[in-house]
């Protein structure tokens, strides 16, 4: 990553990306398309369909056979990545053929140029886009009334304060109504150094320079990493999970021991446990940072606690 003169950053790190395939003619399983959502600060979103919803006539409105909707949002720390990277397009591409959903990823802004909030603002504004765009795919799928927020790592820290930001004014986005937050290998810090920190420093998938790296580009100007965008434990716990428990969402958050998050997690699901919050938690043995992500098997197991969860 190299710093420049204006506050942006180079990032020479460019990861395989992935066109949409809007094509219903071809014989993919899961069609894609992107759609912007505002063109002056680049947010996009990328919508995944099940090849076979799509060929079938749409259902009437409010129909048992619409599909779930799972709003995505990929990782990167908050500095790097998109919804195009294959690994991400991959991803929701299994997922919605193997949950059976509509899946919608979001392309939000990346820090340091746009540092935090501008994530969370981007994750409301694409809540508001599902709700009013009449987008096909969503419109005539997708039961939007059984929604859910889903990111992986910066993604499901994204996840979870963009459904903060909206749990107090849930009334604005009907018809889409959000029933929980699926939090996979979330993404948190601290001042303090945790056990699994300390022991997995040196880890070759998520090492500790990276993190520490990943908040100084993306934290506010000015605040340290107990900042509650980093540290939901340390501030506004309850003020959170109040809002959590009055909506009666529920969360699904899932890690592994091979991955130096895991004692944040750990300390996170306890924190929502402690407050009253409906929360399911998987926590496996081994394992890296959102593994799930490049181990097709191990996929298949998060998606079917997901599909459960869902249920």
């Amino acid at each position: 990553m190299i710093n420049n003169p204006d506050g942006s950053v180079t990032r020479p790190i460019i990861l395989p990306t992935t066109a949409a395939s809007p094509d219903h003619t071809t014989r993919i399983p899961v069609l894609s398309k992107d759609v912007t959502i505002n063109p002056d600060k680049n947010i996009w979103v990328r919508v995944f369909l099940p090849r076979e919803e799509r060929d079938t006539s749409p259902p009437a409105a409010g129909a048992a056979r619409k599909l779930p909707l799972i709003v995505y949002f990929h990782g990167g720390g908050f500095v790097i990545c998109s919804a195009a990277d294959t690994v991400f397009h991959d991803h929701c591409a299994h997922m919605a053929a193997e949950i059976g959903a509509v899946v919608v990823s979001v392309e939000y802004r990346l820090a340091p140029e746009h540092r935090l909030p501008a994530a969370y603002e981007d994750g409301v504004e694409a809540l508001h886009w599902i709700k009013s765009s009449g987008e096909v795919w969503v419109s005539e799928h997708a039961d939007v009334s059984r929604c859910f927020l889903m990111g992986s790592s910066a993604g499901a820290n994204l996840a979870y304060f963009t459904g903060i930001r909206v749990a107090d004014s849930v009334g604005d986005l009907e018809p889409l109504k959000i029933g929980g937050l699926i939090l996979h290998h979330p993404f948190f810090g601290g001042i303090q150094r945790t056990g699994s920190e300390v022991r997995l420093e040196k880890n070759g998938v998520l090492p500790l320079c990276a993190t520490d790296l990943a908040w100084q580009l993306s934290l506010p100007e000015g605040v340290d990493r107990d900042h509650e965008y980093s540290n939901p434990m340390a501030k506004k716990a309850s003020e959170h999970c109040s809002k959590i428990g009055r909506v009666g969402w529920k969360l699904l958050v899932t890690g592994c021991e091979g991955d130096l998050l895991h004692d944040r997690q750990v300390e996170f699901v306890d924190m929502l446990k402690a407050n009253g919050v409906e929360v399911e938690a998987e926590f496996v043995r081994g394992d890296y940072h959102v593994i799930e992500l490049f181990d097709s098997s191990k996929a298949k197991a998060l998606f079917g606690l997901v599909k459960n969860f869902m249920a």
